[in-house]
């Protein structure tokens, strides 16, 4: 087989998640015996105090047979955190440039929550 038909069969399918400094690849890749696979890469960026640059990728190869139980725990693991933590990215937070937006008015909560005491009253 030509190196071009490698290739070509090598890229089935592809699908691109580009997530701040972390890059995920999706791809569709076919055995030698013509059945179908899933790798899934994380490339991340790590830069040197030079400003040079490179990248650390690590694979996940997941096979037909393992696609359901996979899909399974996958969402059960999603909607544990969500359900747990809610969809703010709290690392976000510590981030240098985070700001958080104040209300200008309190809500009812919080106003009713306080309770005045005197010192004279202890």
């Amino acid at each position: 087989m030509r190196e071009n038909d490698m290739l070509e069969k090598e890229e089935i399918f592809s699908k691109v998640l580009r997530a701040g400094r972390r890059t995920y690849f999706f791809d569709v890749r076919a055995t030698k015996a013509d059945d179908y696979y899933i790798t899934i890469t994380e490339s991340k960026k790590f830069t040197e105090e030079d400003g040079s640059f490179h990248f650390k990728k690590h694979k996940i190869y997941l096979y037909k047979e393992d696609f359901s139980a996979f899909a399974e725990i996958l969402e059960e693991m999603t909607s544990y955190v969500l359900n747990h933590k809610g969809e703010e990215v709290i690392s976000e937070r510590h981030q240098k440039d985070f700001k958080k937006e104040y209300s200008s008015e309190k809500t009812e909560s919080q106003r009713s929550s306080f309770t005045d005491i005197d010192f004279d009253d202890i």
